[in-house]
């Protein structure tokens, strides 16, 4: 599968500014790399850089090509296990965050690294947890910290405390890069792109459902994250089409929080016939509400991710369609940077790394969606990860 790329000209991607080339000089693991900072217009108006504006395309694309292959045995001479903290909020009902580490442990057996691990346990709520969590990490001595955070802007300070404690940190789920770090940023982003997701989407509603209709979203918490897979969403369709959006609900990325926006929507808007949610949790509570609607087969509902949970919904019929994350990418991504990382080879580190994302739909058919699976999760195992 081909590495992501965004075509769409919305706002949030404009033109490039005619601007010089600056350097971004990395801090952490990373110090000897120098990345490009290709300025935009509207830089101004977002806290963060778009990944494409502060990496090269060819480290990018080939750790891409990295990932994707067969794992080669490191040469890096290690006197004992590294020590790596996982701070992740992996009770949530997605499995991305757990597949992660997995995927990510079983590629470090297959270099020839050995990893003492510790995780962190947390819901996607737990923000205060999380929190605790860093103070904990940082009176300890690891060689790696990974930090998925319940949200990158209500974490942020938490992070930076991890970078300015000199830990090197890989950030995960997150795609956004800090412009309040300036050079001071983790050794690595790792995630699936949250807005291409959003754009796959759209194209996808428009080429199956038609350029007009109404329709409701389920979002998840206020951040970076959600303004990419919903307003990402949205904003395409009201520019590329006459589709009118009824209602938005926040559901806190719970699945509680799908079920009752769902249950919400269905009563108050009946003219909805499509329901755009922005995680798995989300997308399977309001699954449960259509369906115990009878509302199965006028309302579409959509996903992200591509969970096992969400491709046994759309086996059964009940899930229209899902942005779906060869889920394993990034957990071997982490372990290769750190495995570049512990080599020397810092400049073939992405700032960020992006895995591979596609759209599935339950009009692809079974076979499809199987191989799919098996391509997904390689390392992980198919169906619902046994948690």
């Amino acid at each position: 599968m081909n590495s992501t790329r965004h075509s769409w000209n919305g706002r949030s991607f404009a033109k490039l500014a005619a601007a010089s080339v600056l350097t971004l000089g990395m801090a952490t693991g990373v110090s000897a790399q120098t990345l490009p900072l290709t300025p935009l217009d509207d830089d101004d108006e977002r806290d963060f850089w778009w990944y494409h504006q502060v990496q090269d395309d060819a480290v990018l694309e080939a750790m891409q090509e990295v990932v994707a292959g067969p794992a080669e045995r490191t040469t890096a001479e290690l006197d004992g296990p590294i020590s790596i903290a996982v701070i992740y909020p992996s009770q949530d009902v997605s499995d991305f965050w757990l597949r992660a580490y997995l995927a990510m442990e079983a590629r470090f057996e297959e270099l020839g690294i050995e990893t003492d691990s510790t995780q962190f346990a947390s819901g996607m709520g737990d923000h205060q947890l999380q929190a605790t969590y860093t103070e904990q990490v940082m009176q300890e001595d690891y060689d790696y910290v990974i930090f998925g955070p319940t949200e990158l802007s209500l974490q942020q300070e938490n992070i930076k405390d991890l970078i300015d404690a000199g830990q090197k940190v890989i950030v995960l789920n997150y795609d956004t890069v800090v412009q309040a770090w300036g050079d001071d940023q983790p050794m690595m982003y790792a995630t699936f792109s949250h807005l291409a997701g959003a754009l796959n989407m759209c194209e996808w509603v428009l080429e199956n459902l038609g350029t007009e209709g109404t329709f409701a979203m389920i979002r998840g918490t206020p951040g970076s994250l959600d303004d990419q897979r919903s307003g990402g969403f949205a904003n395409c369709l009201a520019e590329n089409s006459d589709w009118q959006m009824a209602y938005e609900h926040y559901g806190n990325f719970l699945r509680e929080g799908g079920f009752d926006g769902a249950q919400q929507i269905l009563s108050a808007y009946p003219e909805v016939t499509l329901l755009h949610n922005a995680n798995t949790a989300m997308a399977m509570g309001a699954v449960s509400a259509v369906q115990a609607s009878g509302a199965g087969d006028r309302v579409k509902v959509t996903a992200w991710g591509g969970t096992g949970d969400e491709l046994e919904a759309l086996r059964l019929g009940e899930l229209a369609a899902t942005p779906m994350r060869m889920g394993d990418d990034v957990g071997i991504a982490m372990a290769e940077a750190i495995r570049a990382d512990l080599e020397g080879r810092t400049d073939d580190i992405p700032l960020v790394f992006l895995g591979r994302i596609t759209i599935v739909s339950a009009d692809s058919g079974a076979d499809t969606i199987d191989a799919m699976e098996e391509e997904a999760f390689r390392y992980t195992g198919t169906g619902t990860l046994e948690r």
